[in-house]
């Protein structure tokens, strides 16, 4: 048999401090960036976007606290493109920068801006943030809304002038698997030595799926937020791009999946947003099963139920009893009650429990 392929590593750049606090009412405390910051560089992550400098002198004292950490990962600051963004993020002693231009009509004309200005403020930007940081990012904002030929004078504007690499932003979360990964195709040829990273929104529920869509056309990296925060219906969800990328044949990253349950909810905890208890990977009730059908086949193989071990993210599955509680499950629970029940009681319990629910 022929070895497998390696999989080919996507890097994630964690962006919860920054645009993750952007969500309307999420306001993390300084205590609570450091150990968020430090969490996620025990994860494993890849690049950490620690917030905008522009914001004032309390969001760069954050930044610098953060910058000084000693973390593994990058530390990276997000700027506008100016000039005054640079400076703020070099008093910050970050590693990178990540400049954000917008490249659909609709947003320049928003600005009050046009293509030449984008293109002249490349010029002007990127050689000053290539000389005092060693990593710069250059953001495409708006990018599934922009021009497809103007896209690509963009990327080459980008790529000529060396920045490392690319993000394409899927700002208003209006792609789709397909044309994001058609996107990222055309990118590709259009700038073969750019790196390209995806940013994806989740306003119409496809975050996850353009994020899987864009590596898969060729992506190098993802923007993820934990527990998919963000701006209106969030963004990217960093523990379900990480599951996604560890279960993917091709695939992979560098994250600890045994510590992400517990980011998710120290975050949550942090943010003032409760996980709901149906959401993917880290709901209370994600793992939990009542059918009795269900039940019977968890008993006999884990798989049959579940599409991974809850166990790889410090997870467990369980029964509940309910109207639709079968036989073997409802066996399952009293004995772990240490409670042998006979069939004639199981019979009763299981009259009752569908009882209760019809008088409801």
């Amino acid at each position: 048999m022929e070895p497998s392929a390696p999989k080919r590593s996507i890097q994630l750049n964690d962006t919860t401090l920054r645009d993750g606090a952007q969500a309307p009412g999420v306001i993390f405390k300084r205590a609570d960036k450091l150990v968020i910051a430090r969490a996620l560089d025990l994860l494993g992550i890849d690049e950490l976007e620690a917030g905008t400098p522009a914001m004032g002198a309390a969001e760069e004292e954050d930044i610098a606290r953060i910058a000084a950490l000693g973390l593994r990962c990058r530390v990276v600051a997000w700027c506008r493109a100016r000039s005054e963004d640079l400076a703020a993020a070099a008093r910050c002693g970050v590693d990178g920068v990540h400049i954000s231009l917008p490249v659909s009509d609709i947003q320049l004309r928003a600005l009050g801006k046009d293509r030449a200005w984008v293109l002249a403020q490349l010029q002007v930007l990127l050689p000053r943030a290539m000389h005092a940081f060693a990593f710069v990012s250059v953001g495409a904002q708006d990018a599934t809304r922009a021009d497809g030929q103007w896209l690509q004078d963009f990327l080459h504007a980008v790529e000529r002038l060396g920045a490392r690499r690319l993000r394409l932003a899927d700002t208003v979360g209006i792609g789709r698997p397909e044309t994001v990964a058609a996107m990222i195709v055309r990118c590709r040829r259009a700038a073969p030595h750019l790196a390209l990273e995806f940013h994806g929104h989740n306003d119409l529920g496809l975050a996850t799926a353009n994020a899987l869509a864009a590596v898969e056309a060729g992506a190098s990296a993802l923007s993820a937020t934990v527990n998919g925060l963000g701006e209106r219906a969030g963004n990217v969800a960093l523990e379900q791009a990480a599951v996604l990328l560890h279960q993917h044949p091709q695939l992979g990253c560098g994250i600890d999946l045994s510590q992400l349950f517990a980011v998710c909810r120290r975050t949550a905890q942090a943010s003032g947003r409760p996980i709901a208890p149906d959401r993917p990977i880290v709901g209370d009730l994600c793992f939990t099963h009542e059918s009795g059908i269900h039940c019977h086949a968890l008993l006999v193989d884990s798989r049959s139920y579940e599409p991974f071990p809850p166990q790889s993210i410090g997870r467990c599955h369980r029964f509940a009893m309910g109207s639709h509680s079968g036989g073997a499950g409802l066996r399952h629970l009293l004995h772990e009650a240490g409670i042998d029940a006979s069939p004639p009681q199981l019979r009763a319990l299981r009259a009752l429990l569908a009882g209760d629910s019809l008088s409801r």
